[in-house]
Parts: structure tokens; C-alpha cells; sequence
């Protein structure tokens, strides 16, 4: 049996586990978060849009990432590395693209400073002070003081959570004022980002936050924030430029596709039959489609291209329509056009590629492997797309490759089990030495270390 002294330590060291796993930023614990939404259009616009940022930041813009995630809740975070990702309740309450411009400014702010790897100094100053405490209460108990021992532990948890807080605090300030500056930067009006701070401090109102500071908080309180940048972005040469119009145009259509894809009947009810602008066919379109009335989706998408009718991404949900509700060979013509005036969008193309094997023609299957193997090559990160190569490959009689397609699509779905099986499948009928048996190698090795992490079987024998 353990004495009562040692039990206490150790319940006082599960409760530290637990407060500290409380205590993670939210970009620890994305891994089985949100879905991440890939749309070509909309990665064009974060794309444009973030550019003078990221050059302002001295980053190369190419190594960059802006990724949309699939969650309605109001926030933008930046991971390890340099990924900015946005969620789509973010994008759905942002008045124009200035705003979402502010934010984006803010969370490179964070990369700038190494904020997505320094983060953990904070949760080290917080556990060193906890574990301090839980010493000192180990000691007191062991003198048969079990008050005095409980007052201490919870002394240290509530000093070690202000510590940590004081650290993301800081951190925060330090992104608003490094993102004020690239705005500057860049000649782009501060305007944005002190609007989405009041429309943060509106949330904080609904939510019955009426703190005096933000002592308690991770974030500084949004009129905390505002106070703090308005006169520096109020006196910038650019607080009286206009927002880039075209770039808005661009971010009205994309917020209306995403309602219409991730909210249906929110979209509909935004975006009622009256209103006929781009951004409400958009939405109506996908809604419709979504929610199963595929001759209304027509309506809207026909409508769009009575507008334009050489726009790529009109043909592309013009293609993506007919093809999803069962006309794939109707598909093929506005999604081939999609793709050329798209400049071959690895996306779109896929779509296309897609369509051309859902015909069941033999025929089309060569033309199909060509668009889609260009298309990876270009982008890949689109598992789909993989996964219609493999059919591909299954129907043509190449099972390693078939393999080898599926292996990849298994290594970005993060399935290693998957992945390990089916490249050591694909390596087996692929010579050994040629490009695809080394892509083969380092998917199994890839997955085999994965899967390492979590399962004895898989450790090579000298590392155990």
C-alpha cells in the first residue's frame, strides 16, 4: 500500500497532467480537429491577399500557407512552421476582406516571432512553478499539515496558470503590434483589424464578458487591444486608403460559396431568390446542391454563366454539379474548359480527371491518368485526386501502382496502417531503384515510424 503522503503527491500529479493538457493552445490540438477545405478559388484570394503581408514580414511567400479549416468558431491560429489557418466562422463574420487581411497580419505576427515552437518556454515556467509547489506541499503533509499541504497546491496551480496566461498574453501583444506593422508595411489600412477586434469585443459582450483586464484571460481583452493600436494604425499613411475593391469582390463571392457549402439553410436564408448578385448565386448553388434539389443547383450555376460565361470557377461548379448528380459526360466539357482558363488548377483538374473515369469508357482512362498524374505532380496534397489514380491503375491491370496510389492517399489521410501495407504491397511489383519504388520506400518508412510511436512491432530491432 502506498503511505497516504506518496498518494497525495500522486494525486496532486494527475491533477497537474490534467491541468496542464487544459492549458494547451488551441494549435496543439488541430491533429483530430477541424477539416481542412481545399477550394482552388478560395486559395487563390488567402493566396493574393496574404502576398504584400508575407513579403512585409520577410518571408518568402511561397513557403507561406493560409488554410481554411471547416469550423464556426471565430479564430485563426498559426501552427508549427509557417501555416496560418482560418476558420470558416471566421471568414463567415468578416464584413470584407480588409478584415480577414488584419487578421492573417496578426497571426504572422506570431510566425515572425516563433511564437507556434516558443510557446512551450510558457507551459515550462508554469509546470516549474506547479511541481515547485507540489514539493512544498508534499513536505507539509508529511509534517501532518493537510490543509496547510492543499492550500500550497492550489496556491502553485493558480500561480502556475497566471504565469502561463501572462506568457500567451504577452505573446498576443507582440503579434498586434508586429501585425499593425506589416500592415503599414505593406500599405494596407488598419482598419480591418481594429474592426474585427470590435466585432470581438461584441462577442465578448454576448458571452457576458465585462472584465476590467484581462487577468485571467490568454488573449488581452479586445479593447484592451483596440486602445492599444488605434492611435498607431489611425496615424499610418494608409488608415485612409480604400479596400483593394477587386480582392473584396473576389472575398464576397468566396464567404458566399463556403455559407452555401458548410450551412446550407443559413445560406439560403442570407441569400433569398431575390438577391440575384454572384456571392447569392454562389451560395444558392452549392446549398442547393447540398441539400439535394440538383435542378435548382443548375438554375444557379447556368445563372452564374449567363454572367460570365468563360469564368473558370463558374464552369468548375457548373462541372462539379453535373458530375456529382450522375451526368459525368455533361461534366467533361465545362470542367475541360474549367481546367485550361484555370491555368490547369491541380483542383479542377482532378475534377476533370474524375469525370473522365466515371464515364466507364475505356477509352477515356489514358487521358484521365495523364490529367491526373500532372495534377499531382502539381499539388500533392489532394488525396482524391490519388485515390482516382488508383482506380486508374486497378482498371488498366497495374496493381503496384494501384498500390502506390493508394499508399499515398493513405500517408495524406494520416492512415499509416494503411500506407505501411500498401507500399510494401506496390514495392513487391515496382523494380527496384526507379522513382516510383523509392517514393514506395519512403512512404513505408515513413508510416513504419508512426506507427512505431504507438506500437512495439513496428521498432526496427536496434532502436529497442
Amino acid at each position: 500500500m502506498r503511505s497516504p503522503v506518496s498518494r497525495f503527491v500522486r494525486l496532486l500529479m494527475i491533477a497537474l497532467a490534467l491541468g496542464v493538457a487544459g492549458w494547451q493552445p488551441a494549435m496543439a490540438q488541430q491533429d483530430s480537429g477541424p477539416q481542412v477545405l481545399r477550394d482552388t478559388e478560395t486559395e487563390r484570394l488567402f493566396n493574393d491577399m496574404s502576398r504584400p503581408l508575407i513579403i512585409a514580414a520577410g518571408l518568402d511567400p511561397g513557403s507561406v500557407k493560409v488554410v481554411l479549416l471547416n469550423d464556426p468558431e471565430i479564430n485563426a491560429f498559426v501552427s508549427q512552421g509557417q501555416t496560418v489557418y482560418l476558420q470558416s466562422g471566421l471568414i463567415e463574420v468578416a464584413d470584407n476582406v480588409n478584415q480577414v487581411q488584419g487578421v492573417v497580419a496578426h497571426e504572422l505576427g506570431h510566425v515572425v516571432a516563433g511564437d507556434s515552437i516558443r510557446s512551450s518556454g510558457g507551459e515550462h515556467q508554469a509546470i516549474g512553478i506547479t511541481i515547485l509547489s507540489l514539493v512544498l506541499a508534499a513536505a507539509a503533509a508529511a509534517a501532518g499539515a493537510g490543509e496547510a499541504a492543499m492550500g500550497l497546491a492550489m496556491a502553485g496551480q493558480r500561480a502556475a496558470l497566471g504565469e502561463y496566461l501572462a506568457f500567451t498574453r504577452a505573446q498576443e501583444s507582440t503579434a498586434d503590434a508586429t501585425g499593425a506593422r506589416l500592415l503599414s508595411t505593406s500599405g494596407i489600412t488598419g482598419k480591418g483589424m481594429l474592426d474585427f477586434f470590435g466585432k470581438l469585443q461584441n462577442q465578448e459582450y454576448r458571452l457576458a464578458i465585462y472584465s476590467k483586464d484581462s487577468f485571467d484571460r490568454d488573449h488581452p481583452l479586445s479593447s484592451e487591444r483596440i486602445q492599444a493600436l488605434q492611435q498607431k494604425l489611425e496615424s499610418d499613411p494608409s488608415w485612409n486608403k480604400p479596400v483593394d475593391a477587386a480582392l473584396d469582390t473576389r472575398f464576397q463571392r468566396v464567404k458566399a460559396k463556403l455559407l452555401g457549402y458548410v450551412n446550407p439553410k443559413q445560406a439560403v436564408l442570407r441569400y433569398p431568390e431575390s438577391n440575384q448578385s454572384v456571392p447569392a448565386h454562389y451560395a444558392r448553388a452549392y446549398a442547393y446542391h447540398l441539400g439535394g434539389y440538383p435542378d435548382k443547383a443548375q438554375q444557379e450555376a447556368d445563372a452564374l454563366l449567363a454572367i460570365d460565361p468563360h469564368d473558370p470557377f463558374f464552369l468548375e461548379l457548373k462541372g462539379q454539379v453535373l458530375l456529382e448528380d450522375g451526368s459525368p459526360k455533361d461534366a467533361i466539357a465545362p470542367l475541360r474548359e474549367a481546367t485550361e482558363r484555370s491555368g490547369n488548377a491541380p483542383m479542377i483538374a482532378a475534377m476533370l480527371g474524375h469525370a473522365l473515369v466515371e464515364t466507364n469508357d475505356s477509352k477515356n482512362l489514358d487521358e484521365a491518368k495523364q490529367i491526373l498524374k500532372v495534377a499531382v505532380n502539381r499539388d500533392n496534397e489532394d488525396p482524391f485526386a490519388w485515390y482516382q489514380l488508383g482506380i486508374i491503375y486497378d482498371r488498366q491491370g497495374d496493381q503496384a501502382r494501384a498500390s502506390l496510389a493508394t499508399a499515398e492517399r493513405s500517408n495524406l489521410e494520416g492512415n499509416p496502417k494503411l500506407a505501411l501495407a500498401t507500399a510494401q504491397v506496390a514495392m513487391k511489383g515496382i523494380q527496384p531503384g526507379t522513382p516510383d519504388y523509392l517514393r514506395a520506400q519512403d512512404i513505408a518508412m515513413v508510416s513504419r515510424a508512426e506507427l512505431a510511436k504507438k506500437d512495439k512491432k513496428y521498432r526496427d530491432p536496434k532502436d529497442q
